[in-house]
Formats: C-alpha cells, structure tokens, sequence
C-alpha cells in the first residue's frame, strides 16, 4: 500500500502564561482504515509516500500518528474511541455511571448495564480508531526502511517512536476487544485475508515486542513533551504484562523506572490535574491537549466532550460520565484515615439524591479520603473556583445520573475558561488538559502489586503509603456555612461574586470543606491482606480514570480475586445496591461473557470468514 496522511504542524507555544508546547495538527486525508475498498485500491487525492522520503517528512507522519493517539481529526467517532476509556473502563465499571438522561444514550446505557450487541456503535469506533492508528504506524516504518542517506541511529530512533505508537494502538484494541484482534504489520501484504483468530499469547508478544524495540532505542528524554521515552515503553509493557497478570515479567521494568531516578510524586495530588502543571516531574507519558488553534480544537480530547457539567449556572455538554455512589462510598474511612473495605457500602455516604437545591441539605460528616472531592463533584462543597456546588439544579437529570457532577479531573477552573476551554462549537467543556495516560503513581501502585504478590509485605506497605501519605497534602478548603442552594447563592453565596473565591461570601476559607482523613498503614499480616490494600489504592487514586473496569478483570485472575471476591461478585453486588440510587441496573447482570466488548459486526461483514466473532457473543 503506498497510501500516506499528509499532515503539517507548527510547535506554538500556548496562549497563557506556563510555556506549554503543544502541536498543531490538521489533517488533510481522512482514511477509513476498516473499509474494506480502502484496502483493495488507493485513495483518490492520498499522495505518494516518495514525497515523505527525508527526515522532516517521516517526522510529519510520525506527528500525524500522533494527532490520532488523543483523537485529533477522527471528530465523527471519538465518543466510542476515546483513549481515556471513560466508556469501556468507567461507565462499565462501578466507578460510574452514563450519566446525562436516559433518552439518547441507548448504546452507552448498554455497556453500562453489560448487554452490549455486535451491532452497539461504540465499540465499533474503537476498532476504527485503533487500525486507524496501526495503519498510520505500519505507513511510517514503511517510510522510514525506504528512505535512502538515513544513518542507523536516526532509523533506529523514528522507528521506536513508530513502534511505541503501534503498540499504544494495540494495547487498546487488546484492553477491549481481547485477543480477537488481526495482528497488522508493516510487511503484511493484504490487510483482507488477516484473521483475528491468533495464537495463545501471540497478540501480547507482538506489543512487546513492539515496546521493546522502543525502550532499546528511545531516548530517556524527549526534547517535545508528548513524545515517548524509553521509560514510557517500559511503562506500558508493565501494564501489558499486568494484564495477564505477569508480576514476573513486569517486576524488572518497573523497577528500571523507579531506580532511574527520572520521577517523582508531585507534592499534591491534584497537581496531575491542573492544566499549568502538565507535563510534569510525574508525567511518564501524557497525551497532549491544545484548543483555539483549530476549527471545533480538534487537537484537545474531543473524546470526552460530552462529559462536563450540563445544568444550572455553570451549565455546558453534556452530563455524560457521572460517578457512582459506590465510587462515593469508597473513600470513607475510619477514624484512623484507613479505607473500610467489606462494609464501605453497608449504607451510603449521605447525598442529595430527590433533594431540590431550594431544600436543606448538609453534607456527610463522616471521616473522607480527601481525594475525593477532587475526584467528584458533590453539593455543598467547592466546586473548583466555579461555586458551590448547588445539587440537583448542577445535574443534567438526577434521576438517571445520580447526584454527582461528571467525573472532575479533565475539567478546568472558571478562572481558565475561554482561554484554555474552547470559544465556538458545543462541547463547550473541551478544553487544554492533558491526560495523563502512564504517571509515577501507577509504576509505584503496580510495584507495591508485584511486592505484595511475592508476599514482600514491607517493601508493599511503604509504596502505597507513598502514595497515601501525598493524598494529605493538599484538601479541598472552605468549610459552606449555607445549606439552601437556591440560584441567588451562585457563586458563593447571595450577592457575592467571582473574586470571593477562597476570601468571602458564605463560606469559612480557613476550615477544610469536609471531615478528611487519610492514615498510613502500620503492617500487613499477609499477602491477601496487602493486594487487598494495593487493589483499594489503585482504585482511589485512579478513579474516573478509565482503568477500573480492566483493572477488576485482571486481578479476577488472581487466587484471592478482589479482596476474595470475583469481578461478577463485585460489580452485580455494585448493580444490586445501586437500587438505592437508580432504578436502571434492576435487570444488569454481569458474567463472564461480558469481560470484553464483541468485535463490531460491520468488521465482520466486510470480511465474511475471515473476522470471526467471539465465542460468547455467537
């Protein structure tokens, strides 16, 4: 196939003050790579891949596989596609709910509830998506081997780059679809006749084999944020290793990251967050994010456009992706700041669900994990510097969606919006936060997993209390001495405004917002006991994500499961005392069949015999 993208870019700083570097990206072919016309004859108006043959070009290519990694002109099915897996690793999980209103999100609502068909939209997107990406990575190694004058080291390095980016693509074709994927190469000759039927193993083999080439000729620092490092493919083998699980395999890479010395926790944990501090001493791979530099910011995540605040004063698109009351209830803790595993949901933390923001209502008293008001956005807290949070008028439809605003961390202060959030379309919430796809917390939280599996009990105590002790170190402040919301109290309370932020209206600035704790952990007294604590952590520390629903079903591999009970245990337990919330999980039911999506029908069709279906959805 000689078919290529033809992309341009420009590095432009940013239009505020933190020196962000971001890369602008407009495509100018835009290529169904599951068409199966697409895969017999060449494009009308696609140039010859002779005009990429020197350096400059192969980097334009590399920067357009890149545009496709967060989403950038693929407008028509990011929803379905997002690298951010609030769908597949959310929403399918007990960390949240579809959220916005049932009307209009049948497919979605369909993941949610684990009945999903051949025929559901989304996951179709997703396979689009990633042999989308996979074609534009074989494209650029096809290049770069044909390209004549380049010295071995230069090859050796625009190839990593290329194989680092087909392996992303395969791994999230793998996350969720399984092992039911083709396995696509530079020098396979026809794409029609690849079957998706493979080896035992051959689908993990073939992405390390891909990251390992990259780790081996990536530089340990890149001179543009955004682009990967050596570190970054060891990253993402451990987590592929992590899937099966394969502590064995896993345990050298991330312990190569660790003793590096490259990274560290930030100070706070919300620092992984904010806009100014993207790419930092903690970002060990981070898909960059740009807006107001192109028609709709196609270089921002439109992937999650539909998943910011949607009603009330702070009102945008769409409602989507709204947390969980389960998720809610798993940051109490005790009175020493330790989570309360097997009763954290005996009774839910208390909420505003059926209450009208007119009507009195004051928060939960019981002792937090201050995460996680920076994780959910619940009434009468601070919500950022947008107000306090005023309840059911602040949700799309609480019925449907429950009482907590859409998942918080890609969201952006008031104080940024029209500058770092985007000024025409209408998923006005899309804005220049970067997602932090691979952090220092997950090489420590999946270090302190590999320790407790070997039963190392100490070394697995000290690495989650790394993590613990910095969710101390910085909690939501403002203490909201007003429990009746009505719209005259926006922001902050009736007649203040924007610039009482942390100084007045009906708030105490100097007491924290709620009643947060979070302890250390003395001792383990054996390895149960210690996954138990390391599989807790990851939860809290990762939540809305986009990992918990993979996460579950990896762990389900493991002797003691979760904390001694199977995935189908702990999320039809979830769907049972979610009745308490909603009514939409009466009849979701999850099994075994239901760990990955179905490989999209349209695929099949266009390749009769040749794509088959997974056995459990035949």
């Amino acid at each position: 196939m000689k078919a290529v993208y033809l992309s341009f870019f420009i590095n432009k700083p940013s239009n505020s003050a933190m020196k962000k570097i971001s890369i602008l990206i407009v495509s100018v072919f835009f290529i169904n790579a599951c068409s199966k016309d697409f895969l017999s004859r060449e494009p009308m108006g696609v140039l010859s891949e002779n005009i990429f043959y020197n350096e400059k070009g192969i980097d334009a290519l590399l920067i357009g596989t890149y545009a496709l990694v967060g989403g950038s002109s693929l407008y028509e099915v990011t929803w379905g596609a997002s690298i951010q897996n609030w769908i597949y690793g959310s929403v399918a999980s007990d960390d949240a709910y579809t959220g916005s209103e049932y009307t209009g999100t049948g497919a979605l609502t369909h993941i949610e509830m684990w009945d999903v068909h051949p025929t559901n939209n989304f996951p179709a997107d997703k396979w689009r998506w990633a042999y989308m990406g996979i074609l534009r990575a074989n494209t650029v190694i096809k290049v770069i081997e044909s390209t004549p004058g380049l010295s071995v080291e230069k090859v050796s390095a625009f190839k990593a780059e290329a194989a680092f980016l087909r392996a992303l693509f395969y791994f999230e074709a793998r996350l969720v679809f399984g092992d039911y994927i083709p396995l696509i190469s530079e020098a396979t000759k026809d794409w029609s006749v690849v079957s998706n039927l493979n080896p035992e193993g051959a689908v993990l083999a073939f992405i390390i084999n891909d990251l390992q080439f990259a780790w081996e000729n990536l530089p340990e620092k890149q001179p543009q944020p955004g682009r990967p490092t050596k570190y970054s493919a060891m990253a993402l083998g451990a987590r592929a290793y992590l899937q099966e699980p394969d502590y064995e395999k896993a345990k050298p890479l991330l312990d190569s990251i660790i003793n590096s010395g490259k990274y560290a926790l930030m100070t706070n944990f919300f620092d992984n967050f904010r806009i100014e501090k993207e790419n930092n001493a903690e970002s060990i791979f981070e898909i960059q994010a740009n807006v107001n530099d192109i028609e709709e910011s196609l270089n921002a995540e439109m992937g999650i456009g539909l998943n910011f605040p949607h009603a009330g004063d702070i009102g945008m698109c769409c409602g989507f992706h709204q947390p969980s009351q389960n998720l809610a209830n798993a940051f109490k803790t005790d009175e020493n700041g330790i989570p309360l595993f097997d009763t954290f949901d005996d009774f839910n933390l208390k909420n505003d669900q059926g209450i009208q923001s007119t009507d009195e209502f004051i928060p939960a008293g019981d002792y937090l994990d201050p995460r996680i008001d920076w994780t959910i956005g619940r009434r009468g807290i601070p919500y950022l510097d947008w107000g306090i949070m005023r309840g059911y008028d602040w949700i799309r439809k609480q019925e449907d969606g429950g009482p907590y605003l859409p998942a918080l961390k890609p969201f952006f202060f008031k104080s940024q919006r029209f500058e770092l959030s985007i000024t025409t379309g209408w998923m006005t919430g899309v804005n220049a936060n970067n997602y932090r796809y691979i952090r220092y917390a997950h090489i420590l939280l999946w270090r302190a997993e590999v320790a407790a599996w070997e039963g190392d009990l100490e070394m697995a105590r000290e690495l989650i209390n790394q993590i613990r002790r910095r969710a101390g170190n910085e909690v939501v402040m403002g203490s909201v001495l007003i429990h009746k919301l009505p719209a005259k109290v926006y922001p902050w309370g009736e007649g203040s405004t924007d610039a009482d932020y942390r100084t007045g209206g009906a708030v105490d600035w100097s007491h924290p917002a709620a009643n947060y704790k979070v302890g250390l952990y003395s001792s383990f007294t054996d390895r149960d006991e210690a996954m138990k604590a390391v599989q807790w952590e990851q939860r809290l520390e990762f939540a809305t994500e986009g990992t918990r629903f993979f996460d579950l079903r990896r762990w389900d591999k493991l002797p003691n499961k979760i904390g001694g009970k199977s995935m189908a245990d702990v999320l039809n337990n979830f769907a049972e005392n979610d009745l308490r919330i909603r009514t939409l999980m009466n009849d979701a039911r999850f099994g075994e069949e239901d760990k990955y999506q179905p490989v999209p029908q349209n695929i099949i069709d266009e390749q009769p015999g040749i794509i088959v279906q997974r056995p459990e959805y035949k």
